[in-house]
């Protein structure tokens, strides 16, 4: 049986798994991961001021040369907007911020003031002026970039890559942020092991769902755990780009397997936001993926295996 090292930690405002084979290349792997997780807080978290991002945010208009990091995930989170049809969408900061999601979770308050909800589009990525090849990026006036969805899958990939390197040949790790799981190098035998929960810090449990990859991402997203109320309203972190509230669909959970967690997080998202529709757009993307509704009943796609006795 392969031996696995663990540790876990915080960051990017959630928690972190990093797993490692073999056990000895774990502190070089874990130095590797956090100097990368540092590097994408600084690029694209919308929580800080001084980030490259918040400083884009709060210049529209202007002509903004980005770093590298900042680039990728732009490029991710306009590739997710249109792979999806814009369910989505990394242009929806500024809601996120009216809705009360305006710095990390931890520090929303679980009971805020009221609100007022109207429903009406608040898409806006079509609008975005981006060069990929100069890295230049233009927000038009009222927009402001949220890159949570794409840009944790991102940062999933990249910290698996960067840990992977540190570990060594022959090495292993799968890295998760809060659901979003990212592996690279040689997977222990039988595959790296993933508990299926709605709750990323969940404590292991024989009884709950588990699915082996050998190489690849997986992702998760729900809106069961970020919840938040303001006034009467209950509120969640998943908001539909297409009235700009908190997404109302069937689905209170969903998981998806593809080769980068990028892949896997767009999966997961958009078919939380596109409700009955999900699956057929499942389909399409030909990833497996789980599905369970407000009432606890799963659905399987695309080869999700069904749970072993």
């Amino acid at each position: 049986m392969t031996e696995i090292a663990i540790a876990d930690g915080r960051a990017l405002g959630g928690l972190t798994r990093l797993a490692v084979t073999p056990p000895d290349r774990l502190d070089a792997a874990r130095a590797a991961m956090d100097v990368r997780l540092a590097e994408i807080d600084q690029a694209y978290s919308r929580f800080r001021p001084d980030s490259e991002l918040s400083l884009v945010n709060d210049r529209p208009g202007e002509l903004h040369r980005v770093s590298p990091l900042l680039a990728a995930a732009v490029a991710a989170g306009l590739r997710a907007a249109r792979l999806s049809g814009g369910a989505v969408d990394p242009t929806l900061g500024r809601v996120m911020k009216i809705v009360g999601y305006d710095r990390t979770f931890e520090q929303v308050p679980a009971q805020g003031a009221g609100l007022t909800m109207r429903a009406r589009s608040v898409a806006g990525w079509e609008g975005i002026q981006f060069d990929p090849t100069a890295r230049t990026l233009r927000l038009p006036e009222g927009v402001e970039l949220d890159l949570g969805a794409t840009g944790k899958g991102l940062a999933a990939d990249l910290s698996a890559a960067a840990a992977l390197a540190a570990a060594g040949p022959g090495g292993g790790v799968l890295v998760s942020l809060g659901g979003d799981i990212a592996t690279a190098g040689a997977a222990p035998e039988g595959g790296w092991v993933v508990q299926v929960s709605e709750d990323s810090g969940a404590p292991i449990s024989a009884d709950a769902e588990a699915v082996s990859i050998s190489s690849g991402a997986l992702a998760t997203s729900s809106i069961t755990v970020r919840r938040w109320m303001r006034g009467e309203v209950q509120l969640h972190h998943i908001l539909d780009p297409a009235t700009g509230l908190p997404a109302a669909g069937p689905w209170r959970t969903a998981s998806a397997i593809a080769a980068t967690c990028v892949d896997a997080n767009l999966a997961s998202t958009g078919a939380i936001v596109k409700g009955e529709a999900a699956v057929a757009w499942l389909a399409t993307l030909n990833l497996p993926a789980r599905l369970v509704d407000r009432q606890g009943r799963i659905t399987r796609l695309g080869g999700w295996p069904e749970p072993v006795d």
